[in-house]
Parts: structure tokens; C-alpha cells; sequence
């Protein structure tokens, strides 16, 4: 069966890969109907009977997703949340090639979150942080014109992308010709995609936010996957397009599951699929207004994404049995802080010199270290012996969610 929305919704897009997908104003006229160029834009159809097995797939795992995190406690719950918030801020700018400094979103989410953290201090980092959290806080919070726009202002600090210029806090204008995405050597350029005129925007937002605010009979994660490549096709900002689209998705997202704690990063799987996030939008933008292989495609994307949140959160789980099973052994503040880097994820071989390393002290400090946590049953000696001897935890048996 093939559902129709209502012809305040509809849309689609295209973009490039990371090196290439950046915006372009240019006289160029292209040749091609777009799909905001449709007669009936934007009356958005898909087939449900397609997507419908995948949607139940994907409320499953939400569902238990949210159900085992209920049942962890406070403590563990917000670690679980600070860590897939600080995932998703540092790749929704990823994606656009833009690197932000971990460190420095992971000590203001947690700060924002309520626990301690070492105070480091990055302009981008803290605008990009301080939008993707009140996305999901006041995820109630009607979604304005003024909201977007703050959003926008904070996501470039100064009015500059890169060494740009660019128009912050206001939809784009078309001083410069219409915003285009092209890629090729100048004189032999492939046209991806051309925006509606800027005159259009305030007109096409006005729409989209209304649809976006008002209660739909569609399902939550539909609406999310469809908000996402609405916003994307109208390209209202002149840069950040794609990072506030993604921001919006996860805050449609915390509607879905009526819940401002947000334990899944879809922009961490989105970076992982990157090439497929854009081909699957280009074949949208082709498809006309049938919007059913990209709804397919972000289904199975938002699937993946929570599978992988499950298992973040089943480290951080038995991060804790490990704690309480060593509650009662005297740790200095150098132990704990080279454990905890190696309970949370730490790649490679723990040697006395990589320990020296992330401890900050001297090779023979490590060393004392390393055998006190050995005669405590903590470490034990891998297999072999040389000046390079690695060291295991002795963890406790692994659970699962």
C-alpha cells in the first residue's frame, strides 16, 4: 500500500562526499526539474508495505534499547548518555570533514550533565555541544524560525566557515547567484543539486516547520527520516545545512521516544555509511516524490546505529561490575585513571611504557604501578616475556543488555 502525507510534506536531496559536498553559489542554470520544481511539491508518498518490516525492526531494538537503560540506574545511565551524546556532536561535523576537539565536547556534556569533568575550553566545540543538548532537552519545544537560527549563529562563532564569510543566524540570499552542489574542475562542473531560490525559503520553512510541530498519524521514526531529507532539499542556511539537518533528526528522534536522555548516536553511524548517507540521498532527490528506498535506507541506518549503542553500553556496564569487584582495593589516582582509559576502549597492547605514557610519570613509577595491580589480582602478564611485556585486566565474565 502506498501512503501518501499530505502536500505539506515532500522533499529530497543529494550531497557529496566530505572533500567535495561543499555548497557552491553559481550562475549556473541547471538543465534538469528538481524535485522542489514538481507540480504537486511537496506531497510526499511511500509504500508502507515496504518499509513496514523494517520499522518494527527498528522499534524492537529502540524499545528494549530504552528498556535496558531504564533499568542500569542513574549513574551508569547518564555515563551511557554522555557518551553517545559527545559520539553524536563529534561526527554530525565529521561528516562535513570538520574535526572537533573530543575532549573538549566531552567535558562540557558532562559538565551540562552534571558530573565532573576537566574544564577545556573550545569555541566550536561548546557551540556545537550547547545546540545538539537543547535539541534534545527541550525536544517539546516547538521548532522555530529563531530557534534555527540561534542554532546557526552558535554553529559558526564569529560569521565564518573556514575562512568564508558566510550569513549567520538568517536563511541564505542568492547575492552571490543560486547555491548549487557541484563537483569537478572549474569550466567542467557536474551539477548534484540546485536549492530552491532564497526567495522561496521563508515560505518553504514556514511549511516544513508547521508540518514538523503539529502531530502526525505517520509513525515517529518515519517522521524523522522524512524531516531529515525535507530540511536537506530546502538547504536554507548558506553552510551548516547538513549538521543542523542532522540535529533536527535527533531531536524528532527524542519525540519518538518522548525522552530527553539520548543513548544512540545516529550521526556516529551515519559517519560510518557516509558514502551511502549521500548516495542514498542523491537517489532520493532522483526518485521524485517517492521517498520509500531512502525511508528503507534510514531505517536499516537507525537499526545499525542502536546495535551499536548496545554494545557502548554493555562496555560500560561491565565498566562497572569491574569497579564494584575492585571497591575495596587502595588505587592511586594514576591506577584509576589508566584503567578507566583501558575499560573504555583503549587499542593495543598495555606495556609499562604506554602506561608511563598515559599516567604521565616515569618508566620505573609505571612499573611500581603495574606490579602492585598484579599482586592485587587486577593485571595479569600476557603470554611471553621481554622488555616489552603487555598486561591484561582480569575482568569479570561479560553480560549483555
Amino acid at each position: 500500500m502506498t501512503i501518501t502525507i499530505s502536500p505539506e510534506i515532500r522533499f529530497a536531496s543529494r550531497q557529496l562526499d566530505a572533500d567535495e559536498k561543499r555548497p557552491t553559489f553559481s550562475p549556473i542554470v541547471a538543465v534538469n526539474m528538481y524535485i522542489w520544481e514538481e507540480p504537486d511539491w511537496p506531497a510526499f508518498r511511500f509504500d508502507d508495505a515496504v518499509v513496514r518490516d523494517q520499522l518494527s525492526a527498528a522499534r524492537l531494538k529502540q524499545g528494549r534499547l530504552l528498556g535496558a537503560m531504564s533499568l542500569i540506574g542513574s549513574p551508569l545511565s547518564t555515563e551511557a548518555q554522555a557518551f553517545a551524546t559527545t559520539e553524536e556532536i563529534v561526527s554530525n561535523s565529521e561528516i562535513e570533514g570538520e574535526k572537533l576537539d573530543k575532549e573538549s565536547v566531552r567535558s562540557y556534556v558532562a559538565r551540562r550533565l552534571g558530573f565532573e569533568a576537566s574544564a577545556r575550553f573550545d569555541r566550536r566545540a561548546e557551540g556545537a555541544a550547547e545546540i545538539a543538548l537543547d535539541a534534545a532537552k527541550n525536544y517539546q519545544a516547538p521548532l522555530m524560525e529563531e530557534r534555527l537560527f540561534g542554532w546557526h549563529a552558535a554553529l559558526f562563532p564569529g560569521g565564518y566557515s573556514g575562512m568564508d564569510r558566510i550569513r549567520t543566524g538568517a536563511w541564505r540570499d542568492d547575492a552571490r547567484g543560486p547555491m548549487v552542489i557541484v563537483s569537478g574542475p572549474i569550466g567542467r562542473e557536474k551539477i548534484h543539486f540546485q536549492s530552491p531560490p532564497a526567495a522561496r525559503i521563508p515560505k518553504e520553512m514556514e511549511r516544513f516547520l508547521d508540518w514538523f510541530n503539529r502531530e502526525q498519524s505517520i509513525d515517529g521514526i518515519l517522521k524523522t527520516g522524512l524531516a531529515h531529507l525535507w530540511f536537506v532539499m530546502i538547504h536554507p542556511f548558506e553552510d551548516g545545512n547538513g549538521r543542523i539537518a542532522r540535529t533536527i533528526t535527533d531531536m524528532a528522534l527524542a519525540r519518538s521516544e518522548n525522552s530527553d536522555k539520548r543513548f544512540c548516536s545516529l550521526s556516529g553511524q551515519i559517519l560510518k555509511e557516509r558514502k551511502a548517507y549521500y548516495a542514498s540521498l542523491e537517489d532520493a532527490d532522483r526518485g521524485g516524490l517517492d521517498a520509500t528506498r531512502w525511508l528503507s535506507w534510514f531505517l536499516d541506518c537507525f537499526s545499525r546505529a542502536v546495535d551499536g549503542a548496545q554494545e557502548i553500553h554493555c562496555r560500560i556496564l561491565n565498566k562497572a561490575r569491574f569497579w564494584m569487584r575492585h571497591s575495596e582495593i587502595p588505587l592511586n589516582e594514576r591506577q584509576k585513571t589508566v584503567l578507566n582509559r583501558y575499560l573504555d576502549g583503549f587499542k593495543g597492547h598495555l606495556t609499562a611504557r604506554k602506561w608511563a605514557t598515559l599516567a604521565k610519570c616515569s618508566l620505573s613509577t609505571a612499573e611500581r604501578d603495574i606490579a602492585e595491580l598484579i599482586g592485587f589480582g587486577v593485571l595479569s602478564k600476557d603470554p611471553g616475556g621481554s622488555k616489552n611485556t603487555s598486561f591484561s585486566l582480569r575482568l569479570p565474565e561479560k553480560r549483555s543488555l
